[in-house]
């Protein structure tokens, strides 16, 4: 029963890495509760491992859930080779665990949700990676719960 409740008291960071930009999302202490967290802009793999690192110390972190991009259908997309060399490079020396985790469409409902929240399109631009980061830390965090 121990093993339960600490489980439950795991946090999570999710990452949404595209070219230019890394979204960051991060769980409620309860590992239920996905909220977006930042952008990164990604600058070397050194950079954005160091960044990453500082918050999985800040947030205690143990697991970091990165979208993989498949096509509609579920295979491995182009963008996929990119996610694998971000994970080789910058993640693989970090002491988490690394879970892979589908992101198909997760971008275009992220700048739905915003749009249909009113945020205007410049404003959209710097929200929507962390925003995309968010659903897919939702999603993995629903599949677990």
């Amino acid at each position: 029963m121990a093993e339960k409740s600490q489980a439950a008291e795991s946090r999570f960071i999710a990452l949404d890495v595209g070219q230019k930009r890394i979204g960051v999302a991060v769980s409620d202490i309860s590992g239920r509760v996905a909220l977006p967290l930042q952008v990164i802009i990604h600058s070397s793999f050194k950079t954005d491992t160091k960044t990453i690192a500082e918050l999985v110390a800040q947030y205690q972190v143990e697991v970091i859930v990165v979208g993989y991009p498949l096509t509609l259908n579920g295979e491995p997309g182009p963008q996929s080779r990119i996610v694998e060399a971000f994970i080789s490079k910058a993640l693989a020396a970090l002491p988490v665990k690394i879970e892979r985790w589908d992101e198909r469409l997760t971008t275009v409902t992220a700048e739905k949700d915003l749009i249909r929240a009113g945020v205007k399109r410049k404003k959209r631009r710097g929200l929507i990676d962390a925003a995309a980061a968010s659903i897919i830390l939702q999603s993995f965090l629903d599949s677990k719960n």
